[in-house]
């Protein structure tokens, strides 16, 4: 059994309102940042998982993500495994 690193990153879909990014969008121009925009605010997650090969690992993350760490519906998430030591 092998071991692997996954870190995963989850937005909100594009379309989904981000009241977070534009609150921090907001501060970054009332600080004098008026040049930066579209701010968007995510998770990152990481984690380890023993599995038989890494499309294994994939898949099991896969459904991990859509069934509890990421919202499909209003979320989009990828998936970067490494295999780990």
């Amino acid at each position: 059994m092998n071991k692997y690193k996954a870190n995963i990153k989850i937005t909100l879909r594009e379309g989904i309102l981000d009241v977070q990014g534009k609150t921090v969008e907001h501060a970054l121009h009332s600080i004098g940042f008026e040049t930066m925009s579209a701010v968007r605010i995510g998770k990152f997650v990481t984690l380890e998982i023993k599995a038989e090969s890494e499309t294994a690992a994939q898949n099991q993350i896969e459904n991990a993500c859509k069934q509890i760490i990421a919202n499909p519906i209003i979320e989009d998430y990828s998936i970067e495994i490494t295999k780990a030591e």
